[in-house]
């Protein structure tokens, strides 16, 4: 019998390799950049032409490679980060583990030119797909120069199953805001199809917050600081006022490397329990330092998994960090009591003038139950009882059910997307509201009971999404246009919904930078605050929709949720019937377009159970 196990070609593992490591151009952006961040780059220039399919270059200043480094260097496992297994519990670098090269060079082709230094000349490496096909001496300024063309072009699978431009450019823009937030003093550059997205200058850790994100949120920001045997903790988080329902930037960074931690989160979330509603993000943008040995960032390739050794008690320390920034912000301030330049009030002299007392003139004879001023005829009250309470009586038991409803909503074997097609033949017109929240209805049945702000958001829905479709949506114009900033990822969201935007009624004017101005809205949405509005409808967006059916359906679901009725919000009888009526005038009464239950039935044999 013949063996069948063999090792792989280098070729195939590389390939296999580079599944874990590169995922998508984004992951070139992030190896390759980390890269020129350990070689002490403080220039790092980045390149993408059709985001990252076609071509992706990063240029940096930094120490460069010699010739033979830069052949070793797309060798699996070859690395200038570590030498023996000790070193893998005091990382001070971005990388360690010598797979990122060789990766990117197993499904792309890939160009380098790098020189060191005090040497004349550099080096120009060209491999295609692992194969080496050159290696040349090349004149080219100090530093390295990356160049990654047709990824994916040996995995087509990899490649077909890539997502839409707009989609790899935001997560390209992704890695790039984690890296430039940890190091303000780096200058970065970001270009795709020969446009400058960003131009970041060094400076403070501010001053790089509002470069990526834009100035406004500069007043938003409290400063954290706290240092502790344990670790250091610095950075800034929002003020309770800046808490959104989505897309809040929130960023930690342990060692300089950018991490998510859901425990951590919670902390920063626990401090502002009572201070914002629930569900609500504040930003934060927080940065650990703790000692090498205290934490294991060889969990994942992504390195964005890290352990903590102390993790209970860095916890209680970031919670009481956190709360501290909150209570310095919300101090009451100390009374000011120098009047200098301000101001004299008036104070009253007796010496110079007097005060008559305050008289009161009425009419005794005014009797509010005889005509105007007690002389006229008895008038008769205004909203007086019809005295005939059997005609009332009779016109109570003859009215009929102003339309009928359904049957059976509930059947387990009915298609949740198709609407009933039964009536119920008796309905009470008649409705209860239970703690502003459910609508409770007699029907044939028993009883029905309607989530109100799921039905809303049923029948908003459902009308958004015809007016997209059919271009009908009114425009409600601003007296005064309001500006909203976006960053370089929603930016590109956006320019990807505005028509979309526009057809449901929104006027957008783009002022350069990730700046726009809303002069108008939909009309339907009046008294609703256009930014947040605006910003809750591209962070849906940013969640990588890429059809234009997908692109409606999510704004569509995006305005009723902020429009529809909220929660503890009192409805008259009228309004509960309207509301029924247009449920039941909607393709599926029995869910919201994400799935949620809208009503239920309580049978009637349930009811006398519960009662027997």
């Amino acid at each position: 019998m013949s063996d069948i196990i063999q090792l792989l070609p280098d070729s195939v593992a590389n390939q296999i390799a580079a599944g874990e490591v590169i995922q998508r151009p984004a992951s070139v952006v992030k190896e390759l950049v980390e890269n020129s961040i350990d070689a002490g780059a403080h220039t790092i220039r980045i390149i993408v032409t059709d985001a990252g399919r076609t071509m992706l270059q990063v240029i940096d200043d930094g120490a460069g490679m010699s010739e033979t480094d830069a052949r070793l260097a797309f060798e699996r496992h070859a690395t200038s980060k570590i030498r023996k297994a000790d070193d893998l519990f005091s990382l001070q670098t971005m990388g360690f583990r010598g797979e990122a090269l060789p990766s990117i060079a197993a499904v792309a082709q890939v160009e380098l030119t790098t020189r060191m230094q005090g040497e004349e000349l550099g080096t120009r490496l060209l491999i295609h797909g692992s194969k080496v096909m050159s290696q040349e001496p090349a004149s080219c300024p100090v530093g390295s120069n990356f160049k990654v063309e047709n990824l994916f072009f040996n995995v087509p699978a990899r490649r077909k199953f890539l997502k839409s431009n707009a989609t790899e450019l935001t997560n390209i823009l992704t890695a790039f805001e984690r890296i430039a937030l940890v190091y303000p003093d780096t200058a970065f550059e970001l270009h795709s199809n020969g446009l400058e997205l960003k131009n970041l200058r060094p400076g403070s850790l501010r001053q790089r917050i509002c470069d990526v994100f834009g100035k406004k949120i500069s007043q938003d920001l409290l400063p954290v600081e706290v240092d502790t045997v344990l670790c250091r903790i610095h950075g800034f988080v929002g003020k309770p006022e800046s808490a959104r329902k989505k897309g809040a930037q929130t960023f930690f960074f342990v060692n300089g490397r950018y991490m998510k931690h859901a425990y951590f989160h919670k902390a920063v979330a626990n401090a502002y329990e009572r201070l914002v509603p629930q569900g609500m993000q504040v930003p934060y943008f927080i940065y650990f330092e703790v000692a090498p040995t205290d934490i294991d960032v060889n969990i994942h390739p992504t390195k964005t998994e890290i352990k903590f050794e102390n993790e209970q008690s860095i916890w209680q320390i970031l919670s009481a960090a956190v709360k501290d920034a909150i209570g310095r912000f919300c101090d009451v301030p100390t009374i000011d009591f120098d009047t200098e330049g301000r101001p004299d009030i008036p104070v009253f002299d007796p010496q110079n003038g007097s005060i008559a007392m305050p008289k009161v003139s009425y009419n005794p004879s005014y009797n509010p139950f005889k005509g105007n001023g007690g002389n006229g005829e008895d008038k008769p009250a205004r909203n007086s009882v019809d005295t005939n309470w059997q005609q009332l009586y009779d016109n109570a038991l003859n009215r009929t059910p102003s339309e009928e409803m359904p049957a059976d909503l509930f059947a387990p074997d009915e298609p949740i997307q198709d609407a009933p097609t039964e009536l119920i033949a008796e309905r009470s017109p008649l409705h209860y509201q239970y703690k502003g929240q459910y609508i409770m209805s007699a029907v044939k049945s028993g009883l029905m009971i309607i989530d109100q702000h799921r039905a809303d958001i049923r029948i908003r829905y459902e009308r958004y999404l015809n007016q997209l479709n059919q271009h009908a949506a009114r425009t409600q114009r601003l007296l005064f246009p309001e500006i909203t900033q976006f960053s370089p990822a929603e930016n590109v969201a956006i320019q990807k919904i505005i028509p979309e935007l526009q057809n449901i009624g929104f006027e957008l004017s783009d002022l350069g930078g990730g700046s726009y101005a809303i002069s108008g809205m939909p009309a339907e949405l009046e008294g609703l605050p256009p930014v947040t509005l605006l910003q809750d409808l591209v962070n849906d967006a940013v969640a990588g929709i890429e059809e234009t059916d997908q692109i409606r359906s999510t704004l569509a679901l995006s305005l009723a949720r902020n429009a529809a009725t909220p929660k503890g919000q009192v409805l008259n009888n009228d309004e509960m019937e309207k509301m029924i009526n247009e449920l039941f005038a909607c393709s599926n009464v029995n869910y919201t377009p994400d799935g949620k239950s809208i009503l239920c039935i309580m049978p009637q044999n349930d009811i006398e159970r519960l009662l027997g």
